[in-house]
Formats: structure tokens, C-alpha cells, sequence
């Protein structure tokens, strides 16, 4: 299986350089100089990384055959992959790992089907296609996901009244009270 290191953002200056989206706990090791990297779209690889810099926390770098502005901004979006095995940690999993289990709510009902993860600042998202086709950004935290079951093909989703979009329909709206009678005069 494939695991994507870091998602190439803009270009950075006018020689060549980029900034990344990381997606690994090990960008020294696995973003060292001379480090050749396959590409998904794989047409616009393989890349070797020429130089890298850290700046404020954010990573940027220059690949051999990429000299300007140009070049490096026609890499934008290009993710940066590396052959990885399943997971070995109990409460880590590859999204490749995620994809086509079988969504469950905690009361034993089918709600969807996981069909990718997104990262996003505050923790990472499952995506969740529902049975009628929506697609539910689901909170990828232990309260509304307690059990990620790989080999069971499975997780349980505890999720908050309409989290989904198939609880959205069933939800219950009740009228508010002014706290005033009207009384006659």
C-alpha cells in the first residue's frame, strides 16, 4: 500500500521550491536530501529532493530538474508517496487502512461506508458515504468513533444528534415559549 508523506502546496521564490502539507511523524528521514519519492499522479514523478529548509515550522523543498517558479507550481496538489506496511499501533491506521470499512452507529445500524480521511487543523475527519449517497465529514475522535475494527471490516460511530445527514431528518425542533401570556384586557 501506498502512504502519502506530504501534499506539494505552492511555489515558494522563483528558484523551484515548495511548500508541503505533511503527512508524516518522520519528514527527516523520509525527506532527506537525495531521497527519490514516486508521485501519485505517478506521470508527474518520480521527484529527488534537491535541498529542504525548515521555516517557522513549515517545510519547503527544491527537487533535482525543477529550476523556477514554473516548474514547481505545475507540482501543486502532487502528493509524495512511499510503500508502507499495515499499521503495527492499536490506535493508528493508514487511511488506506480506513477506506470501505463498514460505518456502524452504536445501536447496530449500517450508517455508510468510510471512503477516505481528511486532515484538517484541530484532527483528521473521516469521510463517511452514507446509503443515500451523502457525504458526512465524520469527527475522527475516540468519543464519536470508539472502535476502529480493521480486521472486522468496521467502526462504530457514536456521533451527536444530526451529525449525519441521515439523522438530520429525524430530528425534532420544538417550538420556544416567549415566557409572556397574552391576556385579555
Amino acid at each position: 500500500m501506498q502512504l502519502t508523506v506530504a501534499r506539494i502546496g505552492r511555489a515558494h521564490g522563483l528558484r523551484g521550491e515548495v511548500a508541503l502539507d505533511l503527512r508524516t511523524d518522520s519528514a527527516p528521514d523520509r525527506l532527506a536530501v537525495g531521497s527519490r519519492l514516486r508521485t501519485e499522479p505517478a506521470g508527474a514523478g518520480p521527484l529527488t529532493i534537491a535541498r529542504t529548509r525548515v521555516q517557522q515550522g513549515r517545510w519547503y523543498v527544491a527537487f533535482e530538474g525543477v529550476a523556477d517558479r514554473t516548474a514547481a507550481e505545475a507540482l501543486r496538489g502532487v502528493e509524495l508517496v512511499v510503500d508502507a506496511p499495515a499499521s503495527d499501533e492499536d490506535d493508528a491506521w493508514y487511511p488506506h487502512e480506513l477506506a470501505g470499512l463498514r460505518a456502524e452507529h452504536v445501536d447496530g445500524r449500517v450508517v455508510g461506508e468510510v471512503v477516505g480521511l481528511e486532515h484538517s487543523p484541530a484532527h483528521d475527519l473521516l469521510v463517511v458515504r452514507e446509503p443515500d449517497g451523502a457525504r458526512t465529514l465524520v469527527p475522527f475522535v475516540r468519543e464519536i468513533v470508539p472502535v476502529v475494527d480493521v480486521p472486522g471490516g468496521r467502526v462504530v460511530l457514536d456521533p451527536p444528534g444530526g451529525l449525519l445527514a441521515s439523522d438530520a431528518a429525524n430530528l425534532v425542533v420544538s417550538e420556544e415559549t416567549t415566557g409572556t401570556d397574552e391576556q385579555d384586557g
